[in-house]
């Protein structure tokens, strides 16, 4: 009795450890979180705040024509050294979302094939070799993608397609989405891994082929993991960094045509702040772009969760 008692204390006493450690570590992590935000949001408000920084920075042409092209017509430029500077962020965010959405229609695809391929119809020892073969992808530095995207993808998809400019959009969304398809991947597998076998055994039993099964029984129920797969996915394309600097040209075009090249928020904040004057309209802008970003993640996984949260509730209701 007396050994009992001491093992259920000692037991006790593990189990009381584990929670405060586990409340330590999320406190931690929030905490971390948090202490960025304020940080980046600090060094961004003097843009808002600060009458001379706000005449130097021209806080009013940050989303508004700053410009004249050649013809005469209006445009964005994005161009801090210079006797005029002009921080237009449209050109930035422009080659942002044509980065993203190349490696979004490069990496989706490939990796939701190959999750609905590893679960459905891979054979058991075929599943144990891809998985941790597609896995390992995201163990590859970006800087070595960036630097293959450089060196190979940019000369090849120039023969291909024919490209005046070698490094564009293309290029760094192609890169980008090898760099991708493991987070989507990952997710997806898992989703689809854990769609109840009963449905499957069920719309055989109705006399479902295995596609049909797949189309109208498996992604519908695997369809919120799926989602929470591609939005990882697109904010970890927007927030990417090597890539982009390597792969993109590094050019502020105003264009939407991908084959320019391209330059975006986290690739002019790695290139420019190591070199800018500290406390500079320069300086506070570029923190500014880093709250942007910080914005546009917050804003992409919210609407995410929310989307998630509507499917979640549909499914259950589908399944009443």
């Amino acid at each position: 009795m007396w050994q009992q008692a001491t093992n259920r204390r000692r037991k006790h006493v593990l189990e009381w450890l584990t929670e405060k450690v586990i409340l330590v570590t999320a406190l931690i992590s929030i905490l971390s979180i948090l202490l960025i935000f304020y940080f980046v949001g600090r060094k961004a408000v003097p843009i808002l705040t600060n009458e001379v920084i706000q005449q130097t920075a021209n806080l009013a042409e940050f989303f508004r024509p700053n410009g004249t092209t050649p013809d005469g017509h209006t445009t964005f430029i994005w161009q801090p050294i210079s006797e005029r500077p002009k921080y237009s962020f449209i050109p930035l965010l422009l080659g942002t979302l044509k980065a993203t959405i190349v490696a979004m229609l490069v990496s989706v695809p490939l990796a939701l094939l190959a999750a609905l391929y590893t679960t459905e119809y891979a054979p058991r020892q075929v599943r144990e070799y891809i998985k941790p073969a597609i896995e390992l992808l995201a163990g590859v530095p970006s800087v070595v993608l960036g630097f293959f995207a450089l060196v190979v993808m940019a000369t090849w998809l120039q023969k291909l397609f024919q490209f005046e400019m070698r490094l564009n959009a293309v290029v760094s969304g192609c890169a980008l989405g090898l760099a991708i398809i493991p987070v989507v991947y990952t997710v997806a597998e898992d989703a689809l891994s854990a769609v109840p076998r009963a449905l499957r055994e069920a719309s055989f039993a109705l006399g479902a082929s295995r596609a049909q099964t797949l189309l109208r029984v498996i992604l519908p129920a695997a369809l919120p993991g799926i989602f929470a797969g591609i939005v990882l996915g697109f904010g970890r394309a927007v927030g990417e960094t090597m890539i982009v600097v390597m792969a993109s040209g590094n050019a502020a075009i105003t264009s939407w045509n991908p084959a320019d090249s391209i330059r975006t928020m986290s690739a002019t904040v790695a290139a420019e702040l190591a070199e800018v004057v500290y406390g500079s309209a320069h300086y506070h802008t570029l923190f500014a772009i880093g709250a942007l970003l910080f914005i546009i993640t917050f804003v992409i996984n919210s609407i995410g969760d929310w989307v998630i949260g509507r499917l979640n509730t549909r499914l259950q209701g589908a399944k009443r």
